[in-house]
């Protein structure tokens, strides 16, 4: 016997009123949106178009591209896994800003020295020689504060990499710091007796600080911008992508710097390379931090933001300050130790800015991941210029 099986159409609709007689506080909306083409007859003029929820317009985003885009992925947020930036911020602290400053200041100051040496004013040599010692004791007092144990320092001497900047630095601080002190302790000739042992040590003396202090002067350049090189060397980002600029701002910070040591010690009649110092050393600071907070695209907003950007217009604002009570107070003590007190705050406000300003682009992941996209389609529409 064969039992008269209902039509598909009248089973589903038993089976919509049994879910409807289980579940009564079923949403009427969510029962509208079952309806199915069986619970409407052919002939109904009614719409059957399925109504979208109340609530899509919430999920609906205007204004791109002139229509509505249904909303489907949130809005990517330029962060990592578990919060963590992309990069590992430097773990370096103010100790290595302070050697970037005491290294330049140490090599401007050896550069002061020869050329009071050269033009036979010995004020300005003696301030310059004496400061050149101060100045690269306290980098490696910083430096070794940076690695941890001083024996660290003296591994370095092992090898000699030129590819390494760090290897290459440990190197010139080397070949630096003795012509340095020699040309410092030179400066104490005078003090010595004439006759005995001490007197041949005397007259000694002022030779081998000649030669010593030409032999600093020759490696002061090196010193003065290879901290640039280093910086530029490593992945962070502001750093990396200003390294055409980070060694013509720390030579031109080392010259300024040096030319405020001259013109805070040595007389007015004797500062004329100071002044020339002073304004070369301008001209290069202030060209390299303007091509850093410019040419860089969003690499340079870490520079002009926060308190590097504060450090950096207070260089800027400093260095022109000192150059310009250079010029004019040429016959005035207390203006020419004003000048060379604003060119060494300039100095130190620069090397800071520089050092702040590229921790804040490690930290920040916008400062990793756009600059990358931005490189990438750039590959891609040299390869396919079609495709843009």
């Amino acid at each position: 016997m064969t039992d008269a099986t209902p039509p598909v159409g009248e089973r589903f609709r038993r089976f919509r009123d049994r879910l409807t007689a289980a579940s009564p506080d079923l949403p009427a909306q969510r029962r509208a949106d079952d309806r199915t083409a069986v619970d409407v007859p052919a002939n109904s003029h009614e719409d059957r178009t399925p109504q979208p929820p109340e609530n899509a317009a919430r999920r609906t985003r205007r204004g791109r591209r002139g229509g509505g885009e249904e909303l489907r992925v949130p809005e990517a947020e330029f962060t990592s896994y578990y919060g963590r930036p992309i990069l590992k911020a430097p773990v370096w602290k103010w100790d290595i800003a302070a050697y970037l400053f005491t290294g330049g200041l140490a090599a401007g100051s050896s550069l002061l020295a020869a050329g009071g040496q050269l033009t036979r004013r010995p004020a300005l040599r003696r301030a310059g020689r004496v400061t050149a010692l101060g100045a690269v004791s306290a980098s490696a007092v910083f430096l070794i504060r940076d690695l941890g144990r001083p024996e660290r320092f003296h591994h370095m001497l092992r090898v000699a990499k030129l590819t390494s900047p760090m290897s290459v630095g440990t190197w010139i601080l080397s070949a630096f710091g003795p012509a340095a002190g020699v040309a410092a302790i030179a400066e104490t000739a005078g003090w010595l007796p004439r006759h005995g042992p001490l007197g041949l040590v005397g007259r000694a003396l002022p030779p081998a600080g000649h030669a010593a202090g030409l032999v600093a002067a020759v490696t002061a350049p090196a010193l003065a911008t290879y901290t640039g090189v280093l910086l530029a060397d490593t992945a962070v980002p502001s750093w990396h992508e200003a390294y055409p600029e980070l060694p013509v701002i720390f030579a031109g910070s080392a010259l300024a710097s040096g030319a405020g040591v001259g013109l805070l010690a040595a007389p007015p009649s004797q500062t004329g390379p100071a002044r020339r110092m002073a304004v070369a050393g301008a001209a290069l600071e202030l060209y390299g931090a303007h091509r850093v907070e410019t040419r860089l695209g969003l690499l340079s907003e870490p520079y002009r933001s926060g308190r590097p950007g504060r450090l950096m217009r207070a260089g800027r604002l400093l260095t022109a300050a000192g150059v310009a009570g250079a010029l004019v107070g040429r016959r005035s003590r207390v203006v020419g130790a004003l000048s060379g007190a604003a060119l060494l705050s300039a100095s130190v406000a620069t090397r800071f800015g520089i050092f702040y300003g590229g921790v804040a682009s490690a930290r920040d992941p916008r400062y990793t991941v756009v600059p990358q996209r931005e490189r990438v389609n750039a590959r891609r529409t040299e390869v396919d210029p079609a495709t843009d």
